[in-house]
């Protein structure tokens, strides 16, 4: 499985457009096949600071990932915002473990 953990630093002033931009993204990313979990999220406490999680089965589900249209149109939107700083990271996991109960 692959971890993609991540954050990006917008300004504020730009978050509204790539609200609107993230949402069609994430929701056409999640019925990727090979896509396990698939999240952006708003800072609660930090304006225009977005998370980033995502997990993939594999490799190849990523890499099939980046090449989607829907990619294409999200990299075009943050292409036109402010961006002051990004940093995405993947990590190779062989297994994981519940640390609190499902639901």
């Amino acid at each position: 499985m692959i971890l993609v953990q991540g954050t990006a630093r917008l300004h504020p002033d730009d978050i509204p457009a790539m609200r609107a931009a993230a949402g069609p993204m994430v929701a056409a990313s999640r019925a990727e096949a090979g896509c396990l979990a698939y999240a952006y999220a708003e800072d609660v406490i930090e304006p225009g600071l977005l998370h980033v999680v995502e997990r993939w089965a594999d490799q190849a589900a990523l890499d099939a990932h980046f090449a989607t249209p829907h990619m294409a149109a999200f990299n075009t939107a943050l292409a036109q915002a402010r961006v002051l700083g990004i940093t995405v990271t993947a990590f190779e996991v062989h297994g994981e473990r519940l640390l609190v109960g499902g639901g």
